[in-house]
Protein backbone atom coordinates (compact mmCIF):
# COMPACT_ATOMS: atom_id res chain seq x y z
CA UNK A 1 0.00 0.00 0.00
CA UNK A 2 1.27 3.86 -0.61
CA UNK A 3 1.93 5.86 2.01
CA UNK A 4 0.84 9.24 1.82
CA UNK A 5 2.21 12.27 1.41
CA UNK A 6 1.58 13.63 4.90
CA UNK A 7 3.39 10.68 6.11
CA UNK A 8 6.90 10.89 4.03
CA UNK A 9 6.56 14.43 5.31
CA UNK A 10 6.58 13.43 9.28
CA UNK A 11 8.91 10.86 8.48
CA UNK A 12 11.54 13.33 7.27
CA UNK A 13 10.86 15.84 9.79
CA UNK A 14 11.62 12.94 12.24
CA UNK A 15 15.21 12.14 10.46
CA UNK A 16 16.33 15.57 10.63
CA UNK A 17 15.56 15.91 14.16
CA UNK A 18 17.40 13.20 15.33
CA UNK A 19 19.80 14.22 13.06
CA UNK A 20 20.61 17.56 14.72
CA UNK A 21 20.04 16.03 18.11
CA UNK A 22 23.06 13.78 16.77
CA UNK A 23 24.97 16.88 15.81
CA UNK A 24 24.80 18.62 19.52
CA UNK A 25 24.16 22.43 19.84
CA UNK A 26 24.79 25.12 17.39
CA UNK A 27 28.18 26.51 17.13
CA UNK A 28 28.59 30.63 18.33
CA UNK A 29 29.79 32.68 15.53
CA UNK A 30 33.36 32.14 17.58
CA UNK A 31 33.48 29.05 18.17
CA UNK A 32 32.91 28.42 14.49
CA UNK A 33 35.78 30.75 13.54
CA UNK A 34 37.89 29.05 15.98
CA UNK A 35 37.20 25.40 14.64
CA UNK A 36 37.54 26.85 11.19
CA UNK A 37 40.94 27.95 12.17
CA UNK A 38 42.00 25.11 14.53
CA UNK A 39 41.08 22.87 11.12
CA UNK A 40 43.22 24.94 8.98
CA UNK A 41 46.30 24.99 11.59
CA UNK A 42 46.09 21.25 11.16
CA UNK A 43 45.87 20.87 7.93
CA UNK A 44 49.36 23.12 8.12
CA UNK A 45 50.89 20.97 10.05
CA UNK A 46 49.99 17.73 8.28
CA UNK A 47 51.52 19.00 5.08
CA UNK A 48 54.65 20.46 6.84
CA UNK A 49 55.20 16.80 8.85
CA UNK A 50 55.06 15.65 5.25
CA UNK A 51 57.55 18.32 3.30
CA UNK A 52 59.82 17.23 6.56
CA UNK A 53 60.05 13.62 5.24
CA UNK A 54 60.87 14.52 1.52
CA UNK A 55 63.17 17.67 2.75
CA UNK A 56 66.43 16.89 1.59
CA UNK A 57 68.72 20.17 2.04
CA UNK A 58 69.67 21.12 5.51
CA UNK A 59 68.27 24.76 5.32
CA UNK A 60 64.87 23.53 4.06
CA UNK A 61 64.81 21.33 6.88
CA UNK A 62 65.86 24.11 9.31
CA UNK A 63 63.09 26.35 8.21
CA UNK A 64 60.21 23.44 8.06
CA UNK A 65 61.27 22.69 11.86
CA UNK A 66 60.53 26.92 12.60
CA UNK A 67 57.64 26.60 10.58
CA UNK A 68 56.55 23.17 12.44
CA UNK A 69 57.12 24.90 16.09
CA UNK A 70 55.36 28.32 15.20
CA UNK A 71 52.26 25.97 14.14
CA UNK A 72 52.43 24.08 17.60
CA UNK A 73 52.40 27.52 19.44
CA UNK A 74 49.45 28.32 17.88
CA UNK A 75 47.51 25.07 17.90
CA UNK A 76 48.59 25.55 21.82
CA UNK A 77 47.07 29.05 21.68
CA UNK A 78 44.22 28.26 21.02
Amino acid sequence: MARGWESKAVESQQDEAERRAALGPALTADQQARAHLKAGLELALAETQAQMGAACRAAHREMLQLRLAAIEQQLKDL
